[in-house]
C-alpha cells in the first residue's frame, strides 16, 4: 500500500461510566498517536494525557510511535486506582478471592 491509501482502525477508551469505541480512517503508515489524535477522543476526554496514560493494540502495550495496521484496535488505558497486589492481600486477609464470592 502507498502512504496515500487509507486504513480503518478503532480507538477505544473507557471511563468508569462511559466507553468510547471510535472508528477512524487514517493514512497507511500512521502511528498509534496519529490514530488517537484523528479519533477526537482527546477532545472528548480531556483527562487523557498521552505522556501519562499507557496505550496498546489489542491489550498489548505499545509506544505512541508504533505503526498501526488495518483492523487494529488502539486502546488508551486509565491509571490504576488500586494496587492489584494490595487488593489481593486484603481479600486474602478477609478470606475472599477475586472474581468469586465465598
Amino acid at each position: 500500500m502507498s502512504s496515500t491509501e487509507k486504513i480503518r482502525i478503532e480507538v477505544a477508551y473507557g471511563r468508569p461510566d462511559e466507553q468510547f469505541l471510535l472508528d477512524v480512517e487514517i493514512a497507511d503508515g500512521a502511528t498509534v498517536e496519529d490514530a488517537i489524535q484523528a479519533s477526537g477522543v482527546l477532545e472528548a476526554c480531556p483527562e487523557i494525557d498521552l505522556r501519562e496514560n499507557r496505550v496498546g493494540i489489542f491489550s498489548r502495550l505499545v509506544k505512541l510511535d508504533s505503526r498501526v495496521k488495518c483492523g487494529d484496535r488502539v486502546e488508551i488505558y486509565r491509571p490504576l486506582t488500586a494496587d492489584p497486589k494490595e487488593v489481593r492481600r486484603e481479600l486474602a486477609r478477609l478470606g475472599k478471592t477475586m472474581g468469586r464470592e465465598n
